[in-house]
């Protein structure tokens, strides 16, 4: 069985178990690791995955895969993750978990377009409240990395350092 037909079999069968457990299943691979093959299983669902979600959906896919046939009789090992930030944003629920988030849309005339996602439906995602992109319009989005918080976030950090008295510094640190 070529690599292609047992990911999309491992999509299948994975499938419907990481939904039970209430989460999306985002990619699947399967990778030759010496005499073993490394499976990859890339998870995510709103609001985030916590350590404590990885470990309970990876039970799950472990036991699902152990019951049947998929990966044949070889040895294997299973890593179970969540995206990372650099993940491509191609589906509605992408955008919409990347609310907030500043992004950059490669959009099908070619163009691109760069904001704040401040919405996303079924039909498209807003920028920055003020342009609208339908999905058929975008092509792929990436969520930008911002090495600075925004000036709200600024202003609460002066405020916590504000009520720092002087017996909170340790001057012998």
């Amino acid at each position: 069985m070529g690599n292609g037909a047992r990911r999309d079999r491992l999509a299948e069968l994975l499938g419907p178990v990481i939904a039970a457990d209430g989460f999306d299943l985002e990619e699947v691979t399967v990778t030759p690791a010496g005499k073993r093959r490394l499976v990859r299983v890339v998870v995510d669902r709103d609001g985030g995955v916590s350590l404590d979600d990885v470990a309970d959906v990876s039970l799950s896919i472990s036991k699902e895969l152990d019951a049947t046939d998929a990966l044949g009789t070889g040895p294997y090992v299973l890593e179970v993750t969540s995206p990372g930030v650099d993940r491509p944003l191609t589906e509605p629920r992408h955008w919409r978990r990347a609310t907030g988030r500043l992004v950059k849309a490669d959009l099908k005339d070619g163009t691109s377009a760069e904001g704040r996602v401040t919405g996303a439906d079924d039909s498209g995602v807003e920028l920055d409240g003020t342009r609208r992109l339908g999905f058929e319009e975008l092509v792929r989005g990436r969520v930008q990395v911002e090495f600075s918080r925004s000036g709200a976030d600024l202003d609460d950090a002066d405020d916590d350092l504000d009520d720092l008295g002087d017996d909170d510094i340790d001057d012998e640190g």
